[in-house]
């Protein structure tokens, strides 16, 4: 791992520093400065020369913000002659625009990824994308993650009896479909419409939740409207009480509030792709840092990522044998 510098932008230091644990390094230090006209410089203070460089940043609110200082920090160690700069982003904001679904609007996970191949990166390494197509967006190597394993360990440590997997719309049905294969229990999902980023209406659920305990998995949680909502609903089929896990628990305006004052919301359980809130101590945060170490050490070493998710997930685990025709 001599060979290694881990940087950290300002978003999630204390992801990169988890990181930098399990690969038994320190953190190399890094330094961002805002001039009077708004203008941000980034200085990387370890040598990269030769070196590969892992950048770890969330593009977590103000997002614009660390994405900039995410671009810099990748110039920088472009320019001071790293062997290869891998931009670590344990959330990438931009994957919910992901296509045209309107006149004349912007592609913005598009955009980002050509913004981060122009600075300069050689791969990139993220988790849990909103749309699995954001992969193609890249023209450099995408190690995709997933936290689905982390979820299902803290499942199996619980009471199952009864339980169901419900996802809150058709969209991540897949990925709750393979946790209720993990666990053994089976899965519904919402009829979900978006009116609007912070507004939907979910009408009905499809599956047999009737007087079960619902375990509802999402891959992102910013306002919470999309889980209160589908508590609402599950509420008139008589649902005992709700365990919500998700990836990325972002929690961004009431969301806190929304979650942790429902009276049927039993818990709340999330990774640390993100910074946890502050005024929330309950929130059940697992952390997926060690996956991510190993994940770094497994490129650096030129080993198989997808080999880690052998078992869990086959949309990221190396192909499976076909069966003979």
């Amino acid at each position: 791992m001599n060979q290694i510098a881990v940087f950290s932008g300002s978003a999630h230091p204390q992801f990169a520093d988890a990181i930098c644990d399990n690969l038994g390094i320190t953190r190399s230090p890094a330094d961002t400065q805002r001039f009077s006209n708004d203008c941000l410089q980034a200085q990387l203070l370890d040598n990269c020369r030769q070196r590969d460089v892992y950048i770890v940043q969330p593009l977590v609110p103000p997002t614009q913000d660390h994405l900039m200082e995410l671009l810099l920090m990748v110039d920088a160690a472009r320019g001071a002659s790293a062997a290869s700069v891998t931009a670590v982003i344990p959330h990438y904001a931009y994957a919910r625009s992901d296509k045209k679904d309107a006149s004349r609007i912007s592609i913005g996970g598009k955009l980002v990824a050509d913004l981060l191949m122009t600075a300069g990166v050689s791969r990139v390494m993220t988790m849990t994308l909103h749309a699995p197509q954001v992969h193609g967006f890249f023209g450099v190597p995408l190690d995709h993650l997933t936290a689905l394993g982390e979820i299902a360990d803290y499942y199996r440590g619980t009471d199952l009896s009864d339980a169901v997997i419900v996802s809150p719309d058709f969209g991540n049905a897949k990925t709750a479909s393979q946790l209720a294969r993990l666990l053994g229990i089976p899965v519904a999902a919402g009829s979900k419409q978006r009116k609007a980023d912070d507004r939907v209406v979910i009408d009905a659920i499809v599956g047999d939740v009737a007087g079960k305990r619902a375990i509802v998995l999402d891959d992102e949680i910013a306002t919470g409207g999309s889980i209160v909502e589908l508590v609402a609903m599950l509420e008139q089929q008589q649902v005992s009480d709700v365990s919500v896990a998700c990836t990325h628990g972002l929690f961004t305006g009431s969301a806190v509030e929304r979650l942790r004052d429902h009276p049927l919301i039993r818990e709340v359980v999330a990774t640390d792709t993100v910074p946890r809130p502050d005024d929330w101590p309950e929130l059940r945060v697992r952390s997926v840092a060690p996956l991510f170490a190993e994940a770094i050490a497994r490129v650096h070493a030129g080993e198989s990522v997808s080999s880690l998710f052998d078992g869990v997930d086959p949309t990221h685990a190396p192909p499976q044998p076909k069966l003979p025709l």
